[in-house]
């Protein structure tokens, strides 16, 4: 297990659970629990067992389905209500049962809460804390505090705030994690009442939420403050504004203070982990996350990548390989020579001077015209090609092709396109429906090119965006197209532009067939 000196906390799967639009069922949970154990974090905060049929199944589950390597779980609930026996109250038994080794109770530590949620005193409150936390103790399991509102509760009652830290430590807590709850904290205010809670001599952490874009800044402040444990989520999820997000705060402790939270290994495994992490959580991941972000060291002016071309850490803080991910040249109407030609390296061509002026005055005529290329990496490569290759060898030539688009009276719209292609010295004409004018495109291609070509049975369009590109408006308006297409090793993206939406579709789709082509070692004749 991980080095108990100093705790990293992952709370995705109960706070960051709470995000809108994120609902993760129990396979899910046990899934992200892999990736996040493969990082290596100490705890992982599994859920709220006995208020939440869901967590209680996940506990269930894990006891024979997590084969954890790093991690701890930990079990998180409330302390016992007031009036009642921590030993009697259901949802202390709970989480006695949940077979965690760790538990993590939610305690109030703002007194105006206190009075006005839990509706108890505030020396009733403490005994609350002190019962649940000694209680668990002698059930064997360790047990961790979050100290709800307690920044708030701070400023509204100082001393009382701090009582709270003392008694649940005083009880036999570990750990008090100090919780920003509302997200409201700035990184100076908040280190200095860490520092003055660190006078208690308990063991203390952090927990903040990230209302004012500061959780992660709040986060390292703590630590500088002598919290020795930190929380966070995969990727910042979390509700309203998200959680402080954990794969920043670990990679800037290790990598920026030196700290070792997680092997080394595991961290050149982080932007894998969090992008795995939200194909189940189904959530968009942030390009511009940083360190794992796609868009993290990606670089599309001139002047850096002239840059970037002598010394690549004139313009990045860290080697991208050290959280796994990697260095992008953009080419876009910004690029200069530097930047194409560094794309070109990077997709394995070397430009000659002639070749990159060239190119460059192609891309900025283009991208004047609507075209966007450093969102369509392969419509790029195709020019590329042709720029480098002059008369780029074609894998078939377009006679023509038309789309129709019926709706039947009581029956559903049904789009019809035929093409005429020339391929491999024949002639082929195909037809093909769908439930659109793309679709039906897509399919009569292939229906045209698979005899010739089979790995286009392989290909799949995975995503179609379509953009009103501004300063146009009304049904004249320039179209963009962006189409994403993938094959069973990877993926990529063609652009098309053009007045008709059809027609930019077309090229768009055109490009991702013959990139595909390329990609299954078809040079074209």
């Amino acid at each position: 297990m991980a080095d108990d000196r100093f705790h990293v906390y992952d709370t995705t799967l109960r706070d960051g659970a709470q995000q809108e639009g994120l609902n993760l069922t129990v396979a899910d949970k046990l899934t992200v629990a892999r990736h996040l154990d493969g990082l290596g974090v100490g705890f992982i905060e599994g859920g709220w067992p006995g208020a939440n049929p869901k967590d209680t199944e996940f506990f269930r589950r894990a006891r024979t389905e997590l084969d954890l390597k790093h991690a701890q779980l930990a079990a998180f609930g409330a302390t016992r209500r007031a009036g009642v026996k921590a030993a009697d109250d259901p949802l202390v038994a709970a989480l006695r049962e949940s077979g965690a080794p760790v538990v993590t109770l939610v305690a109030k530590s703002h007194d105006r809460h206190v009075e006005l949620a839990l509706r108890t005193t505030l020396t009733e409150n403490l005994a609350m804390i002190r019962d649940t936390v000694s209680h668990l103790r002698a059930e064997g399991q360790r047990v961790f505090l979050d100290a709800e509102h307690f920044f708030d509760g701070y400023k509204s009652n100082p001393a009382y705030a701090l009582e709270v830290v003392r008694t649940a430590a005083e009880a036999g807590a570990d750990v008090i994690a100090l919780c920003d709850t509302n997200g409201g904290m700035l990184p100076d205010e908040l280190g200095d009442v860490v520092l003055a809670a660190a006078g208690t001599q308990a063991r203390l952490g952090i927990h903040c939420h990230d209302d004012t874009g500061c959780a992660v800044a709040n986060t390292l402040a703590a630590v500088r403050a002598g919290v020795t444990h930190v929380q966070g989520c995969a990727n910042g999820y979390g509700e309203r504004s998200g959680n402080a997000n954990l794969f920043t705060v670990v990679a800037n402790l290790q990598l920026k203070r030196g700290f070792d939270l997680v092997p080394r290994e595991s961290l050149a495994d982080m932007t894998r982990i969090a992008h795995a992490i939200t194909e189940v959580t189904n959530v968009t991941p942030n390009s511009h996350q940083p360190y794992v972000g796609v868009s993290a060291f990606a670089h599309k002016a001139g002047l850096h990548a002239s840059a970037i071309k002598v010394d690549p850490n004139l313009y990045q803080h860290i080697d991208p390989a050290e959280v796994g991910n990697d260095m992008r040249m953009l080419v876009s109407d910004m690029a200069g020579r530097a930047s194409v030609e560094l794309k070109g390296r990077e997709l394995g061509y070397t430009l000659s001077s002639q070749e990159s002026r060239e190119l460059v005055e192609r891309v900025k005529v283009l991208e004047s015209q609507g075209y966007t290329f450093e969102a369509a990496d392969a419509s790029f490569e195709l020019l590329l090609r042709d720029t480098v290759g002059g008369d780029r060898r074609r894998h078939f030539s377009v006679e023509s092709w038309r789309v129709i688009v019926e709706h039947p009276a009581g029956g559903d719209v049904v789009s019809e396109a035929t093409v005429k292609l020339h391929a491999k010295g024949e002639r082929i004409v195909a037809t093909g429906e769908g439930n659109g004018p793309v679709n039906a495109l897509d399919k009569a291609v292939r229906q045209a090119l698979e005899r010739l070509y089979p790995e286009l049975a392989r290909l799949e369009l995975t995503d179609f965006k379509v953009r009103i590109l501004e300063g146009t408006h009304g049904t004249q308006a320039i179209t963009r197209v962006l189409i994403t297409s993938s094959d069973d090793t990877g993926e990529w993206s063609t652009v098309g532009v053009d007045e008709n939406i059809i027609e930019a579709s077309w090229q768009a789709l055109e490009q991702a067939v013959t990139y595909g082509l390329l990609r299954a070692g078809h040079e074209g004749e």
